[in-house]
């Protein structure tokens, strides 16, 4: 448990830093020029960060980094479970969707997830770049960040990978399915 709502007691640090640790040792060609060390130690001093991550993991997402911003210095770490995180599936997209239903509503919407997480939803753009890295999303889809003009219209799109082919498709915002859920990014 939590010494307080958004930081780790150590030896749930410590846990997660080794599950990140084998997860990067394992997945080197998703960051090949980045050394574990300089990450930990940007971890070590962001204990806000490492909690998101945390969530991250404990809902099935299994961070790892997948870039560094060259301006910023800035670690980014996606969601790459292999599918969609099964500890965020069966929710609508936004909370206007969640409120808008009268029946049969789901427990929560993709965008309050990520807040509460601390994370960003991915975009189209990182999407495909994730994709660029593995096959993600065989089985199941995830909800991205939908453009405010298709959004207005009550529509919100998710993304997966079909065919050997990365698609991008809509639903009604207030749709939700077993196997949709969605995937985030956090830059440390």
């Amino acid at each position: 448990m939590a010494t307080n709502k958004k930081k780790l007691a150590p030896e749930q640090a410590e846990e997660l830093f080794k599950t990140l640790k084998d997860r990067f040792e394992k997945n080197r060609q998703r960051h090949q020029d980045l050394g574990w060390d300089k990450i930990k130690t940007r971890l070590d001093a962001n204990a806000e960060k490492l909690w998101s991550l945390n969530e991250m993991e404990l809902t099935g997402g299994e961070p790892d980094v997948v870039d560094i911003d060259k301006k910023t210095g800035e670690y980014i770490f996606y969601d790459c479970s292999i599918e969609s995180p099964k500890g965020r599936r069966s929710i609508c997209y936004d909370r206007t969707a969640l409120d808008s239903r009268k029946e049969h509503k789901p427990k929560n919407s993709a965008m309050d997830m990520a807040t509460e997480m601390g994370i960003e939803m991915l975009t189209e753009e990182q999407y495909r770049f994730l994709q660029e890295l593995g096959n993600f999303d065989m089985k199941t889809s995830s909800w991205i960040i939908t453009p405010p003009n298709i959004r207005k219209l009550g529509g919100a799109l998710f993304g997966d990978r079909r065919y050997n082919h990365v698609f991008f498709y809509h639903n009604g915002a207030d749709s939700y399915y077993a196997s949709r859920g969605f995937r985030g990014s956090l830059r440390i």
